[in-house]
């Protein structure tokens, strides 16, 4: 070997190189396996005593798919490498993560059987006590009015949105109880419209139906919970050399004009049929989502005006629009002129530019036209909806819609997020938490500040809908926490993905899809992820890189905390479902009209998270029809423009007794038009308050010392390194009449030091009842940490 060395020394560094390799590979594999085998040997120690092995048969059902997909990888080197090329984050190192890629998997395999037999042997030797993992019997779910139950249990269900296209729903890899079993019917899966059901292109022509877009949906096997997609990306052909106009007005996943009669005949017969076929079906328990991502913006500058959203708009939508306005002015139309400050001479003539010029947000005619698009696609969905309803009455519905919509301050895209949530049987969504910083982003976030993750987009979208609609259940049927377009980490801490979902189920979430998953059973991608990708979907081709499809310790992980948010299902439900006594009022006027007005309100959403607060919404709708004594205050902050019937709402609830707290007045003393309103509100039998300062915190401590009823008299104390609260915490009564239990999450970047104490000084017993063990009432919370405690009081 020596002389070989002298002649070829290059020769054999390369194939010494090589060689470490392969055995380094090999002892990755030799070890993961080793563990696979202990791991099975605890599993039948722990049988052998009747303990629950759930959790553990998961990670390792998870272990062996992932060598199996390790393996794939390293065998398809050059397909995995194109893969990440796909995302841009990725493309510059898509060789190296390539390279990289099966031996990260197993060494994540490794530390997930090395979790698992950690805590079966402190199962087995009595060092910690746990709750049997509640399993979860797809075939009987019930769904109730505001919970799903599983064999008589509250129940919180996951699953992946567009999962493995093309992968039978009776394959046992693929629809299990590991990854999830929630049926579907083939229409979300969109990459081809015309190979989708639940759309337009279900009807030929001559009014007869595609049997095999049909079968799509009636041979589901009638045994799963399930949901239905309507699909809304395009039209056929025929439908285009039928109605010229059909394109106009589409938007990014409405792929027509929602106010072309064509459309609306179509659309009929389509939901129609498909409500007729599927009633009374189980894979429709989980509702009927009526659309995928609605959106309508109609701004200049807007990153949707590129993929052809708004860029005109029909005649049809602007006669309609024509006759919104002559019903808003009361057939005035001096009354529009002198608002737009126009010349029209009566409503038939009126026309209007879109995308419109963002720099007359705040005018009378910005107001208009967002507070009509809005209206519209309200109308639509109300179009949908009781089509499904006149063939299927008992039919639940839910829209895809997505969150930002609600927390950002773009109002241009036509989503009434309040009118949608109360229109629909159940909550619908897509939600997103991140565990980073999008990267897109040329400086860091603001939320970076002070928190681990990006939260404040859920939790203040959810409590804004449970607010709006408190006895529905919430599916979030494209959840975000895993992965989004701009954000995605291929090593994702398992404390991030835990504390998102616990959270998210915290705000009221009973379901949700992730995105998403794509790997076949041997490893290889689902068949849109193979050869030449080109998507409409700007987002699609790039969800493969860094996806959950690449992680087993993330999806091992999202596993395991649902295992434990069922075992402990009760305590959660009593948790969340509180009554919510501090209400900030809601005003959509001053979001259209404002440029920073849902800024501001997330500010002050922020300011009063951390209290132990459910904290809830209040709007002129919730004021006509909810019970007041629902609530102890409702807070208006920054919140200049209000309709006057937003502004009756409110003096009829200080005339009833009510309580308000008001910041300025500047709030309130413009209608939807910015003219100043001359009346102010006044105490009837209520309070009026202002603050004395006219700050951020003044406001808050004033809001707080308004909220009424303390169950426990229990408070946190928190410090640390940053000296911004960051643990968000919820206290109940025990359901199973134990003391209290209370949940905490530390949002923040730092370990948090909390003190647990009770206002008339009684020593508290401090039970961590996810593994039995006993804290002081003193103790630390690690960044992103998750805590369920039992406390009783002593003597």
């Amino acid at each position: 070997m020596s002389r070989l060395f002298i002649k070829y020394p290059l020769l054999i560094l390369l194939i010494c190189f090589f060689t470490n390799c392969n055995q380094e590979e090999n002892s990755y594999n030799k070890d993961a396996l080793h563990k696979i085998e202990v791991l099975q040997g605890l599993i039948q120690k722990a049988q052998n005593k009747s303990l629950d092995v759930t959790r553990e048969e998961t990670t390792l059902w998870f272990a062996k798919e992932f060598l199996k997909f390790a393996n794939w990888d390293e065998t398809n080197r050059d397909a995995v490498e194109k893969l990440f090329g796909y995302y841009q984050k990725y493309e510059e190192d898509k060789v190296k993560l390539a390279n990289e890629l099966p031996d990260f998997e197993r060494k994540k395999v490794i530390e997930i059987l090395d979790v698992a037999i950690k805590n079966l042997k402190d199962l087995i030797d009595d060092n910690i006590t746990r709750r049997a993992a509640q399993k979860i019997d797809w075939q009987n779910i019930e769904v109730e009015d505001n919970t799903l139950t599983n064999n008589g249990r509250p129940v919180f269900l996951h699953d992946y949105f567009s999962k493995t296209v093309g992968a039978p729903l009776t394959d046992n890899n693929v629809y299990n109880d590991h990854l999830g079993a929630i049926y579907h019917t083939g229409s979300h899966l969109y990459e081809v419209n015309q190979d989708r059901p639940s759309n337009p292109y279900m009807l030929n022509e001559d009014g007869t139906f595609d049997e095999k877009l049909l079968s799509y949906i009636t041979e589901v096997p009638d045994t799963n919970i399930g949901f239905l997609l309507f699909w809304n990306m395009g039209v056929p052909d025929w439908m285009k050399k039928k109605e010229p106009e059909i394109g106009k007005g589409r938007s990014l996943f409405t792929g027509f004009d929602i106010d072309n009669p064509l459309v609306r005949d179509v659309w009929s017969k389509v939901i129609k049929k498909t409500g007729e076929v599927t009633k009374d079906k189980k894979v429709t328990q989980l509702g009927y989502i009526l659309s995928n991502e609605p959106h309508w913006f109609s701004e200049k500058g807007h990153w949707t005006y590129n993929f052809l959203e708004m860029n005109s708009i029909s005649s049809y939508t602007l006669n309609k629009f024509r006759v919104w306005l002559s019903k808003k002015y009361d057939d005035e139309i001096n009354t529009l002129n002198k608002n737009w400050q126009s010349n029209f001479k009566d409503f038939d003539g009126i026309d209007i530019e879109i995308p419109m010029d963002k720099a007359k947000r705040g005018t009378p005619i910005w107001y208009d036209w967002c507070r009509y698009n809005m209206d519209r696609g309200t109308e639509w969905f109300t179009f949908l909806q009781n089509e499904l309803r006149s063939v299927n009455p008992d039919a639940d519905t839910h829209i895809k819609i997505m969150a930002k919509l609600f927390v950002d301050d773009y109002r241009s895209h036509g989503v009434d997020y309040e009118a949608l949530t109360e229109l629909t049987s159940m909550i619908g969504d897509d939600a997103k938490i991140t565990g980073g910083r999008n990267y897109r982003s040329q400086k860091p976030e603001k939320w970076e500040e002070n928190y681990a993750f990006y939260w404040n987009e859920l939790a203040h979208s959810y409590d804004f809908q449970e607010s709006v609609s408190p006895q529905k259940i919430h599916i979030n049927s494209e959840g975000h926490f895993l992965s989004t377009s701009g954000w995605r980490e291929l090593d994702t801490p398992v404390d991030y993905v835990r504390s998102s979902f616990w959270l998210a189920t915290l705000h009221g979430m009973d379901v949700s899809l992730s995105w998403f998953w794509a790997r076949d059973p041997d490893g290889s991608p689902e068949d849109r992820l193979e050869g030449e990708l080109n998507f409409f979907d700007p987002a699609l081709a790039g969800s493969y890189a860094g996806s959950v499809n690449m992680q087993p310790h993330v999806v091992n992980e999202v596993s395991q905390v649902m295992y434990d948010l069922n075992s402990f299902s009760e305590e959660i439900l009593a948790l969340r479902d509180q009554r919510r006594p501090l209400r900030l009022f809601h005003s959509e006027t001053s979001a259209i009209n404002k440029k920073y007005h849902m800024t501001e309100h997330s500010e002050l959403y922020e300011s009063l998270y951390f209290e132990g607060l459910t904290l809830g919404f209040a709007t002129e709708k919730i004021i006509q029809k909810q019970d007041h004594s629902n609530w102890d205050v409702i807070a208006i902050y920054k919140t200049e423009y209000v309709t006057d019937s937003e502004f009756l709402a409110l003096q009829s609830y200080l005339d009833q007794g009510g309580t308000i707290i008001i910041d300025s007045t500047n709030s309130l003393s413009k209608n939807e038009y910015g003219q100043i309103r001359e009346e102010r509100l006044t105490s009837g039998n209520g309070n009026l308050i202002y603050p004395k300062e006219s700050n951020l915190n003044a406001f808050k401590e004033l809001t707080l010392s308004s909220v009424t009823n303390n169950i426990s008299n229990i408070k946190i104390k928190e410090n640390n390194s940053s000296g911004h609260k960051s643990c968000t915490w919820r206290i109940s009564e025990d359901p199973k009449g134990k003391g209290y239990i209370m949940t905490i999450i530390n949002l923040g970047k730092t370990t948090a030091d909390l003190k647990i104490s009770c206002n008339d000084s009684r020593e508290l017993r401090v039970v961590n009842m996810l593994n039995g063990s006993e804290l002081e009432s003193s103790f630390k919370l690690e960044s992103k940490g998750v805590l369920l405690i039992n406390i009783t009081k002593g003597i």
